[in-house]
């Protein structure tokens, strides 16, 4: 898909940043897709369950087999092993990541930072190479690093934002970063799944084995093109960062600084009123996503190639819909995009909840619909964003967006979980979504966009 712009939102450098910086910018968002598409969404769940299977005496490929295994002397199903691994990686990480935001507004060498984060994610990945046999507990403390360090280092990128581009570029900014993200992460995952239907022979020794290169595939891939931003991008420092001028330990002082933001964020009400509301509509986006396969398998009875292509469809057309919605925004407004995106949002579930059992192509075209939306509500919240943080303040302000993103994606699942287990229909939990698509919309129309803006000592768009 062509991408259009428009003369607002065309991609023009303020002082100091580059066309080139920029693109190093958006590489970083096809580096670390692969983590969330190729091993979360698709390939370490099922791994990590079987690995932990054969450490309770399960047979390789017995899926009844129904064992517990006793990491650190506490009793879990092996079904369980991964969704508490990646539930207690969360929590750990609303821990973290107000305090590596702190640190990177500290520090001369943000890019150090982010070379880090990402790499300690990309090894941390890459090391499951070695999580084989029994090993189970390896793999959890493997998902522990790598999920962190994903956070962290999302955390250090979107820092960067506010410095690439004025007011009315960062819509584009943050929306190309994003499609490229999808494609990035869409074109690896395809390319595995071509391995893997080319190469497994159908035992399940050798279905793990596809599984766990593809799982390395994504870390190595995380790492290569990490490179990428690191030499293109450029060090911003923030005030409070030169003023320093490097004296000081900048670990003790971002964790001096976070106090004082906690303290002062009471200043900004509406920043804090646009992150509940980014909250509550995000957690319906991020469940949808979680639960879609299931809904897919239980519901509507669907094979598993049906759901590997609905995977890769969304992850392609989410590439066209991220710049299709950024440059609506650049016409309307990223506020009023990101409206309309949650209309759209509430006409999925309703369209989801009337879809026929046993028939793909509907199910296909409605992840086509998602696909859509998805990249841009996501980048356009990221940029929308960044008009409301105070200058200087970047990397803790989107340590806390970052929160609000993965730290609390637990409320929906658990709200789907319970309309569930009291109702015994997939399509009821599904329809009880809707809630946080259209209390979001409401939360979202009552912040005063511009006045927020301004409110953060920033210079708000031409059109929002």
């Amino acid at each position: 898909m062509a991408e259009t712009v428009t003369p607002a939102a065309q991609d023009i450098p303020p002082p100091g940043s580059t066309r080139r910086e920029r693109t190093g910018w958006y590489f970083y968002d096809w580096a670390n897709s692969a983590f969330q598409t190729t091993v979360i969404t698709v390939f370490l769940g099922p791994y990590l369950t079987s690995v932990a299977k054969l450490a309770a005496g399960c047979e390789p490929g017995a899926d009844n087999c129904t064992g517990y295994v006793y990491p650190l002397g506490i009793k879990v199903a092996t079904g369980s092993f991964y969704p508490y691994t990646i539930s207690l990686s969360v929590l750990l990480t609303v821990f973290v990541l107000p305090v590596i935001g702190a640190v990177a507004d500290r520090s001369l060498h943000k890019k150090r930072l982010l070379a880090a984060s990402a790499f300690t994610g990309a090894f941390a990945t890459t090391a499951m190479v070695f999580v084989t046999g029994d090993r189970y507990l390896l793999g959890g403390v493997l998902l522990l690093i790598a999920n962190i360090a994903f956070g962290a280092s999302i955390v250090v990128y979107n820092s960067f934002l506010p410095q690439l581009g004025g007011p009315d570029e960062r819509d584009g900014i943050s929306s190309r970063g994003w499609a490229l993200g999808y494609l990035g992460g869409g074109l690896l995952l395809g390319l595995n799944l071509v391995v893997v239907q080319s190469f497994d022979n159908g035992t399940a020794e050798r279905t793990l084995d596809m599984a766990r290169w593809s799982i390395v595939s994504a870390g190595l891939w995380w790492a290569a093109f990490t490179l990428v931003p690191l030499r293109w991008l450029r060090e911003h420092p923030t005030a409070a960062a030169l003023a320093a001028g490097g004296r000081g330990n900048v670990l003790t002082d971002g964790f001096r600084q976070l106090g004082r933001t906690l303290r002062g964020m009471k200043a900004y009400p509406l920043t804090l009123f646009f992150l509940l509301a980014f909250l509550v509509y995000n957690d319906g986006i991020q469940t949808v996503i979680t639960l879609a396969s299931v809904y897919g398998t239980e519901e509507l009875r669907l094979g598993q190639s049906t759901l590997i292509v609905t995977i890769l469809l969304v992850q392609f057309l989410a590439f066209g819909g991220a710049l299709a919605l950024g440059a609506l925004a650049g016409r309307i407004g990223a506020w009023k995009t990101v409206l309309l995106s949650l209309v759209l949002w509430t006409a999925v579930i309703v369209a989801a909840f009337r879809l026929p059992a046993e028939a793909p192509l509907p199910f296909m075209v409605l992840g086509a619909a998602i696909g859509l939306v998805l990249g841009g509500s996501q980048a356009l919240s990221r940029s929308l964003f960044s008009q409301l943080i105070p200058a200087g303040k970047e990397g803790e302000y989107y340590g806390f967006y970052e929160i609000s993103d993965k730290g609390t994606s637990w409320l929906g699942p658990a709200a789907f979980g319970l309309v569930f287990q009291l109702t015994n229909s997939y399509r009821v939990g599904l329809v009880s979504l809707l809630i946080f698509f259209v209390v979001g919309f409401l939360l979202l129309l009552a912040v005063p966009i511009r006045r927020a803006i301004v409110a953060a000592g920033n210079t708000p768009p031409r059109v929002l």
